[in-house]
């Protein structure tokens, strides 16, 4: 069997397994009694999370934010119920465990584009509107492009793809050109990531509506360079030689099919003090690898949670000079409950060592989309102000 044909068949296999998943998450959803809501956000913020099932013996509750699924409580008509301690403000990512099986709120029509793990997406509201709310300010478009890639391997066709964001007003023949961010998702979602789940484009709408940011392009793109990278499953993490297979495809999609497209078709600038690179997770190590490995293309390089445990950067920068680089923003940030927390410590002390000018930023947080979403919010205004 071909890589291509095993590609296909594993991927079918997913998908059976996720619409047998959906069936059985109708079927449960439609015992639960109409007037009965299976999530209920209360006045203090708690949430009750609700289940219907009569045969399951364990029901649990996987929330975005806490390490460890929570164990619901049967009652009598059958419907496991939870309800969390008061939460923060935020889109939280949720999915039941129905006797160590996944299964999703078929009642609730948000769930997340994601290539390997489904949830859905519940939305705790804040006294005030947060930074990723859709408010009423002027909103930007995203813009959605599919391309023949030459280099990215596995996808169907060679079909590969990536997002615009242009911000409100953009005009496409201003006399001075946008600067521009390339903003990265993590492994197991694709380029619609950072706008599905990480609301990027709201987010951005709205610094720029409080003149916090620079008014700037983003490109959202594909982030892989070999799509068996993804769908092998999460031991490729232990593979050093396969993750930085695909992170050296990866650059070079980005450098010679995505930028190469983006600069035609938008009017943004080719300098390299007007370039960003940033991403979490996966997107964090290519920000970083790519970012620091061409400094001649990027002047602002940013990494959130990167997963960057196995980068052999002693060897891999060993000829990086602060001088010679002269990046005007390198940021290294993670969350302090995050698994990579020390991964990315040792990488921001080895870089100080070398005189790199690391802004590190640690704040309470898993590997989740609560911490990234707020990375963007801090990291966002730093970008393309002058010296």
């Amino acid at each position: 069997m071909t890589i291509r044909r095993f590609l296909r068949a594993l991927r079918s296999t997913q998908t059976l397994a996720l619409l047998l998943a959906f069936a059985a998450s109708a079927f449960v959803a439609a015992q639960i009694p109409a007037f009965t809501p299976a999530t209920e956000i209360h006045p203090d913020r708690s949430v009750t999370f609700r289940y219907k099932d009569d045969g399951a013996t364990s029901v649990l509750l996987g929330l975005e934010g806490i390490a460890k699924p929570m164990p619901m409580t049967k009652a009598a008509d059958g419907i496991w119920t939870l309800t969390t301690r008061p939460l923060a403000p935020e889109i939280y990512g949720y999915h039941f465990e129905v006797d160590n099986q996944p299964r999703l709120d078929l009642s609730n029509v948000a769930i997340t584009p994601n290539l390997v793990n489904l949830s859905n997406l519940l939305t705790v509201p804040g006294d005030a509107p947060e930074p990723w709310d859709d408010t009423d300010v002027p909103h930007g478009t995203l813009h959605h492009h599919r391309y023949t890639t030459a280099t990215v391997i596995g996808l169907p066709g060679n079909q590969s793809d990536y997002y615009v964001y242009t911000p409100p007003g953009y005009n496409a023949k201003a006399k001075t050109p946008y600067p521009v961010l390339y903003l990265l998702h993590g492994w197991s979602d694709g380029a619609v990531g950072w706008s599905a789940v990480g609301k990027a484009n709201l987010i951005f709408d709205n610094l720029l509506a409080q003149g916090k940011i620079k008014p700037m392009v983003v490109v959202m793109p594909f982030g892989y360079g070999d799509t068996s990278f993804v769908y092998s499953g999460f031991g490729v993490w232990q593979e050093p030689a396969v993750v930085a297979h695909n992170t050296a495809l990866f650059t070079q999609a980005l450098l010679t099919e995505v930028m190469p497209r983006v600069e035609s078709e938008y009017d943004v600038s080719r300098k390299r003090e007007d370039r960003a690179i940033a991403g979490l997770s996966m997107g964090g190590l290519e920000s970083l690898v790519t970012g620091l490995g061409h400094p001649d293309v990027f002047a602002w390089v940013g990494g959130f949670s990167a997963a960057d445990h196995n980068l052999d950067y002693m060897t891999q920068f060993a000829s990086l000079n602060p001088k010679t680089a002269n990046l005007r923003l390198l940021w290294i940030a993670c969350g302090t409950g995050d698994s990579l927390i020390k991964a990315n410590r040792r990488f921001s002390a080895w870089l100080k060592a070398k005189d790199m000018p690391v802004t590190e930023i640690e704040t309470p947080g898993l590997h989740t989309w609560l911490v990234w979403r707020d990375n963007l919010v801090q990291f966002a205004p730093l970008l393309f102000r002058k010296k």
